[in-house]
């Protein structure tokens, strides 16, 4: 039961959905993922922890990026389940439809030149 709820718990912030959500449609660094969601690196990075100790996220180191990228959920049969479901569910929110329309327009090369 604690891996069961140790998932649902993960998913249980808004944001947190909403970072899963971007990283189905392409891998993120955290200042991408702060410009898109409009809170403050150390809120994402927390938020990124959460999700990597649930199974939902890893990440590849690529020079100076960190790269963020959703699990297949291999070690977990919830993880799976729920990011299998998550494709489908809230492709008709307002809020994350808008969300998933910037990210072609939000690219760490611009947002780390500030």
């Amino acid at each position: 039961m604690k891996a069961f709820v140790k998932v649902m718990k993960a998913l249980s912030d808004p944001n947190r959905v909403k970072i899963i959500k971007m990283l189905q449609h392409k891998a993120m660094c955290v200042c991408e993922m702060r410009e898109a969601l409009q809170v403050a690196q150390p809120t994402v990075s927390k938020h990124l922890k959460l999700l990597e100790d649930a199974g939902f996220v890893a990440f590849r180191k690529d020079g100076t990026w960190v790269n963020y990228h959703l699990t297949d959920g291999g070690n977990s049969p919830y993880v799976a389940s729920l990011l299998g479901n998550l494709r489908h569910w809230l492709e008709d929110d307002p809020q994350i439809g808008n969300l998933i329309e910037q990210l072609p327009t939000i690219l760490r090369e611009n947002i780390c030149k500030k």
